[in-house]
């Protein structure tokens, strides 16, 4: 029995987690497969259940070859708050896109190899603590296809060959490179690529990866092992390894020892990405090298030959420093995905680094503690990067927040000592 696909109304089935990160990532993808994100659900931030205008099917199962926030989609041949309402709908539906009548199939069911599956779900509200006796809605449609929710554990850190202490969540990476909307044949860049996960979440997608580290041994796969009862990283721990273990070596560019401070790149549009996480000096310093003139007072000069020292990099100037790159270095359309870490009682929208050549296109916050989170950010450039020293008036106009080396460390370690005392004062009482 062939069923017509021309119906362009289908139910997303989303998975409960990272929930500011789920309608980003399906706006994304869509536009990325030649979609635009319509829903006529005023609650879709927080329902498992949306009911989307997808151009076409092809455009439907493109979309759940990406997501890792959705679980799955169905052609949605009804729905209502009752049976009696479902049945109603399911009545009206055109009948030549149906091509039978309600549910008497014909021919034979065949159980183990299906031609179709059908679906209904229930949707029971948000309140585990609270279930309604009927539910607030049910739907009935045709299953098209599964996300990829199986990367989420395929990709786990905890089976990696190669970790450091910041190593970023593998649900979280792919989640990035949607937003990015990487694709075949793309160039992504991290300036910050410590192990490279997130390089490997855009080489699974086809993208040729490329990077910059400050830390010698970290790109080098060198020194202390990031993992429990393990002194030394072995020979198998660093970047091309980490991409070989999963079959995308062949996207393996290269990753350099630079500093993001002083980007050793001709002038010019290279990449079609950039995503990164950028260190916040909580778990990882916040470092650039430094010159002869830069040394502070107390050292002596350094030899001509010895590689510049290592100073403090203000977040701000960091912040800066990765607008006025991807402003330069993107080609107009490509996309900065990036982390920035906010004390939460301070926060406000304006805070977010903005640059004339880039365009805001999401804000998600991500919770690290009662006073602390951060928010990943997506920008796409519209305009062309002119001159470096014309943007030079926004660091001072607009990046004040994250001005000083450790601003963003004594807040969040503030919170903790005001925690502890709280906690020992109970006690005492």
């Amino acid at each position: 029995m062939a069923l017509s696909c021309s119906l362009n109304r289908y139910l997303l089935l989303l998975a409960q987690e990272h929930l500011e990160f789920r309608l980003p990532e399906i706006k994304s993808l869509l536009s990325l497969f030649g979609g635009q994100f319509t829903s006529n659900q005023e609650t879709y931030g927080k329902s498992p259940f949306w009911i989307l205008s997808i151009p076409s099917e092809d455009i439907a199962r493109n979309l759940m070859k990406r997501t890792v926030c959705a679980k799955s989609i169905f052609e949605l041949w009804g729905h209502g708050k009752s049976p009696e309402e479902l049945y109603s709908s399911l009545k009206n539906y055109p009948a030549e896109k149906m091509a039978l009548e309600f549910l008497p199939f014909e021919g034979k069911v065949n159980l183990k190899k299906p031609q179709h599956i059908f679906s209904i779900l229930e949707d029971y509200g948000l309140d585990p603590n609270c279930i309604p006796e009927n539910p607030h809605n049910i739907y009935f449609g045709r299953w098209i296809a599964d996300g990829q929710r199986e990367l989420i554990e395929s990709y786990s850190v905890k089976k990696r060959h190669f970790i450091g202490n910041t190593s970023m969540d593998a649900g979280l990476s792919f989640i990035m490179a949607n937003h990015g909307k990487v694709k075949e044949n793309d160039i992504v860049f991290d300036p910050f690529v410590g192990t490279g996960g997130l390089l490997i979440a855009s080489a699974h997608f086809g993208a040729y990866v490329c990077g910059t580290d400050i830390d010698y041994n970290t790109v080098h796969g060198l020194g202390k092992a990031s993992r429990k009862n393990q002194k030394w990283r072995g020979p198998d721990e660093n970047i091309r390894a980490n991409l070989r273990q999963y079959g995308l070596e062949k996207y393996y560019l290269d990753v350099l020892v630079s500093d993001a401070s002083k980007p050793s790149w001709r002038k010019g549009t290279y990449f079609d990405a950039i995503i990164t996480d950028p260190p916040y000096g909580i778990r990882e310093s916040t470092r650039r090298t430094g010159s002869q003139k830069e040394i502070p007072r107390g050292i002596e000069k350094c030899p001509e030959s010895h590689v510049p020292v290592s100073l403090s990099y203000h977040l701000s100037d960091m912040f800066f420093d990765l607008l006025n790159f991807a402003a330069e270095t993107l080609v107009l359309g490509g996309r900065l995905v990036y982390w920035l870490p906010v004390y939460t009682p301070e926060y406000t929208e304006e805070m977010v680094p903005w640059h004339p050549c880039l365009q805001l296109i999401s804000n998600c916050e991500q919770k690290l503690s009662s006073h602390t989170s951060r928010r990943l950010i997506t920008m796409e450039k519209v305009k062309t990067f002119e001159n470096r020293d014309q943007y030079s008036h926004l660091l001072s106009d607009h990046f004040l927040p994250y001005q000083g080396h450790n601003s963003f460390r004594e807040k969040y370690f503030s919170g903790v000592t005001k925690r502890i005392a709280k906690e020992e004062k109970c006690s005492q009482e």
